[in-house]
């Protein structure tokens, strides 16, 4: 018979989520976070590490850092190869990718609860053959489902309408009304249970002084649009009426709101980073499955160096799945 002791620790494990962790790029410093920090994250989430045993010892090897007994693997990713700290090289963009295939495989067999990715290069899976120039990208194929973008902290979370597109296009993509206003609805379906219910998203307007009754642009009117024909559907008004960029971010307007909607990438991951560097994490909404990412790269010029790494982003991405 187990020791009441043991029983509890088997109920409180029956309790956490199993989470599939994807390596990232070993020639980053994505091992290194997964190692260092094993002890930690095992109390509040279940990991499965997708990295294979000789990959593994090498990193270990590498780093100086002994792998934990406990630190649970798969068998088989993809051909192994000799790390080479801080290059890109082809075959550390094919492993990376093949330890997310083997993640997203794991979550549609529903033998995890969801997907944590470290770091890739998008350089390496570009040599390595890969179509997709991100996580992201990806997984809106692989679940046929338009996955959401948002990436923050518990203080503040942005999502993205547009994201690694030229700027110049981010108009056009505006004017389409039919797919901001579907954006803007997915976005409030994924989130409604953890927005406060006086608290409204802000939205962004695109042009400086949103477009001030467009003197200096249109693309307002279109937003607006789209945000009406929102509240239509939703059956509520959830949205602000779009914001001047310049002051959204400001501490008066995040008293007020802790979700915005940015039209481009820099809009909102510039005041983003800003604040919350450190802390931040890459959340995919919108999708069958939970998928969560640090917010930062695979960060070359220190890996394999023995430098102390600041794990906050880590621990937050891990974090975010005992909210959900």
């Amino acid at each position: 018979m187990p020791s009441a002791k043991a029983d509890a620790k088997n109920r409180q494990r029956n309790l956490m989520k199993r989470i599939a962790i994807s390596i990232g790029d070993l020639n980053g410093i994505g091992i290194q976070l997964a190692l260092e920090n094993h002890n930690s994250i095992k109390k509040i989430i279940d990991p499965l590490y997708c990295i294979d045993e000789v990959m593994l010892k090498q990193a270990s090897e590498l780093l100086n850092i002994p792998i934990p007994n406990d630190f649970k693997i798969v068998k088989k990713i993809a051909k192994k190869f000799t790390i080479k700290p801080a290059q890109v090289t082809k075959e550390a963009g094919v492993y990376s990718f093949a330890s997310f295939l083997k993640a997203v495989e794991l979550s549609k067999l529903m033998e995890v609860d969801g997907i944590m990715t470290l770091p890739i290069h998008k350089k390496a899976w570009e040599l390595a053959g890969v179509a997709f120039k991100g996580h992201t990208d990806a997984l809106r194929e692989f679940f046929f489902a338009p996955a959401i973008m948002m990436l923050g902290s518990p203080k503040m979370y942005v999502a993205l309408y547009t994201e690694h597109i030229p700027l110049h296009q981010v108009s056009e993509e505006i004017k389409n009304v039919q797919k901001l206003s579907e954006f803007l609805i997915d976005f409030y379906e994924n989130i409604k249970d953890i927005l406060l219910n006086s608290e409204k998203i802000g939205l962004l307007g695109l042009n400086p002084h949103a477009g001030d009754d467009g003197v200096l642009g249109d693309e307002e009117v279109q937003i607006n649009k789209a945000r009406e024909i929102a509240h239509k559907t939703i059956g509520k008004e959830v949205y602000t009426e779009p914001l001047v960029p310049d002051i959204a971010f400001t501490p008066n307007s995040r008293k007020k709101h802790h979700y915005f909607v940015a039209m481009y990438h820099d809009q909102g991951l510039a005041p983003l980073k800003a604040l919350y560097f450190d802390e931040g994490i890459n959340i995919s909404l919108n999708l069958p499955i939970i998928r969560t990412s640090v917010d930062h790269g695979t960060a070359f010029d220190i890996a394999y160096k023995n430098v102390e790494l600041n794990n906050l982003s880590y621990l937050n991405a891990i974090d975010y799945f005992t909210t959900t």
